[in-house]
């Protein structure tokens, strides 16, 4: 009889350990359940962004746009760095003049991180005399480069920040307020580990 009573006392602590276990699997295993539903079917997902360019995360690189030239983890002998590229498929009219002033300023305005980073413009054809000569007297650090306009997929004038391995990272139209570029680059050089 003792050895029934012990039965019965025992039954209820094995049923009341599987619902601490059932718990506890539903502590740890629910919040990743949750997060994968999330995630598939998109919902709760917050739709705020810290970022006000157009991200790219396809892993693509300024080669893929057509743009000439190394990139990479070097630039020649430089370090690697940031890089704020300007392309245009036509002889750099209007918006992308806007554009190379703006990343020039952009860089400037780093201020002590302007080592980190640089600028450059890839276009399709040639410069004007002009605007070349201002260029060159003016922008001195510019970095030019060419770009193939047959493979060049954009419409108008584009400015891109590359990562110092050569993945596009953020776009911006020609119309991109200039503090919000800088804004997103410091952020980008705050957390980056490499450039």
């Amino acid at each position: 009889m003792a050895t029934a009573l012990t039965l019965e006392r025992g039954a209820p602590r094995r049923g009341r350990g599987r619902w601490q276990l059932l718990g506890l699997l539903a502590v740890v295993l629910g919040p990743m359940l949750l997060a994968s539903a999330m995630y598939r079917w998109q919902f709760w997902v917050p739709q705020g962004r810290s970022y006000h360019g157009e991200l790219i995360a396809t892993g693509q690189t300024p080669a893929d746009l057509g743009v000439a030239g190394h990139w990479g983890v070097t630039v020649g002998d430089e370090a690697a760095s940031w890089q704020l590229l300007v392309t245009s498929a036509d002889d750099c009219a209007a918006e992308c003049r806007r554009l190379v002033y703006l990343a020039r300023q952009i860089h400037i305005g780093l201020g002590r991180e302007a080592d980190r980073a640089g600028h450059a413009l890839a276009q399709g054809a040639p410069l004007a005399a002009d605007y070349d000569a201002e260029l060159r007297a003016g922008d001195p650090k510019l970095r030019r480069l060419i770009l193939d306009a047959d493979r060049y997929p954009e419409q108008g004038a584009q400015l891109w920040i590359v990562d110092p391995h050569g993945n596009l990272v953020l776009r911006y139209d020609a119309g991109s307020d200039g503090k919000q570029i800088l804004e997103d680059l410091r952020h980008l050089l705050k957390i980056s580990q490499i450039g």
